[in-house]
C-alpha cells in the first residue's frame, strides 16, 4: 500500500507499506479496544488514509466485527447512527471530539453503547481528554504514529489510569522497538529527557518510493524510522508528547514547545480550539503566538487569555499577540 504524506518536509511522498506491517498494526490494536465477532465501529475516518483504511476497515475485519461506515463526518448525524446502531468503537481525530462535544450538548443523543473511542492523528489536548470522558464514558484510547509506521506505534490500554489516558501516548504496540535520541547526535536520552521518537520493527515502511534520499533520511542503516517528533519517555515505557522537531519556537535562544501552552489554553471554559505558533520578531528571533477559535457563546478578550496563562506559564512563554 502506498499512502501519501507530507512528512517532515512538507512535500507529498510515497510511504510504501508492507503487507505484513499494516495487517498486524489493524489487527493487534483491534485486539487491544477489545472488538471481536459482531461488536459494531462507527467510523467517519477518510479510507484514503491508514486510520480509515487500516484501524477502522482492516482492523474491524480481521477481527470479524460489522463496520457502519458514514459517508462523510457531520458531528449530529454521526452521534444519530451511534445511537440508532448501537455503536460500540469510534476512531476520531480531536477536531472531530470537539465538534461532537458541542453537538452533543447541543442535542444530547443516547451513548450508552458507547464502550471505546479512539484518537489520534495530532496532538490529543489533555482537557479534550477529560472532556470526552466526562460527557461519553466508556473507555477511551489515544493512538500515536505517523503515516510512514502503519499507522499505530504507541497507544494507551483499556484499562490505564485516568492520569495516563489523558496525559500520555500509552506504551509501544507488541512487537516493535521505541527509542528517544537527540536529535543532532542520534545518542539515546536518559529516561523523562525530550527527544526524537524512533521506532523499528515490522510496523515500518519500506521506502518512500522512489525516493531515496528522502528515505535516507528517516529510515537510518539500523533499521530505525525517525518520526520527527518530539516527545519523552517514563521508567515503564509510557511515550509522552512534547511537539514537533520543527514546531519548536526559539524566543531569545529559548525552546519553547506549542503544545505545553495550548494544554494550559484549553482549560480555559471560552477556548474551543487553540493552536500555537511562532512568528517572526526583529528582537527575539521569534515571539509566541495563540491562535484561539472561540466557546459557542463566548467572546474572551485578549487581556483576559493572557492573564490566565501568565498565571501558569513563565513570561517568555506567555503568547503576547
Amino acid at each position: 500500500m502506498i499512502q501519501y504524506t507530507p512528512g517532515t518536509t512538507g512535500f507529498p511522498k510515497g510511504a510504501l507499506l508492507v503487507h505484513r506491517g499494516v495487517t498486524n498494526n489493524a489487527r493487534i490494536s483491534a485486539g487491544i479496544r477489545g472488538a471481536g465477532s459482531g461488536t459494531i465501529d462507527v467510523s467517519a475516518m477518510p479510507l484514503l488514509h491508514t486510520g480509515g483504511c487500516v484501524v477502522s476497515v482492516m482492523g474491524t475485519h480481521q477481527t470479524h466485527g460489522t463496520l457502519i461506515l458514514v459517508p462523510e463526518f457531520e458531528p449530529n448525524q454521526f452521534l444519530d447512527l451511534i445511537a440508532e446502531e448501537r455503536g460500540q468503537f469510534t476512531l476520531a481525530v480531536p477536531t472531530m471530539l470537539i465538534a461532537l462535544l458541542e453537538a452533543q450538548r447541543a442535542r444530547p443523543r443516547d451513548r450508552s453503547s458507547l464502550a471505546v473511542i479512539f484518537s489520534g492523528g495530532a496532538v490529543v489536548p489533555i482537557e479534550v481528554v477529560r472532556r470526552v470522558k466526562e460527557e461519553f464514558g466508556g473507555a477511551f484510547s489515544i493512538i500515536f504514529g505517523p503515516t510512514e509506521t502503519s499507522p499505530i506505534v504507541t497507544l494507551t490500554r483499556l484499562d490505564d489510569s485516568a492520569e495516563d489516558t489523558a496525559e500520555s501516548l500509552g506504551q509501544p504496540m507488541p512487537q516493535c522497538e521505541v527509542k528517544i535520541v537527540d536529535a543532532d547526535t542520534g545518542a539515546t536520552l536518559p529516561v523523562g529527557q525530550t527527544g526524537e521518537f524512533c521506532t523499528r520493527g515490522f510496523l515500518t515502511m519500506r521506502e518512500y518510493f522512489d525516493l531515496p534520499e528522502a528515505t535516507a533520511a528517516t529510515l537510518d542503516g539500523a533499521g530505525w524510522l525517525h518520526t520527527g517528533d518530539l516527545c519523552s519517555m517514563d521508567a515503564r515505557g509510557y511515550c509522552y508528547a512534547q511537539g514537533r522537531l520543527k514546531d519548536n519556537i526559539i524566543r531569545g535562544g529559548e525552546n519553547i514547545y506549542p503544545r505545553e501552552i495550548e494544554d494550559v489554553l484549553f482549560r480555559h471554559p471560552a477556548v474551543a480550539e487553540v493552536a500555537v505558533v511562532g512568528i517572526p520578531n526583529a528582537r527575539w528571533g521569534e515571539q509566541v503566538a495563540a491562535f484561539v477559535r472561540a466557546a459557542a457563546g463566548h467572546a474572551p478578550r485578549a487581556g483576559e487569555l493572557h492573564e490566565f496563562l501568565r498565571a501558569q506559564l513563565a513570561p517568555h512563554k506567555t503568547p503576547r499577540i
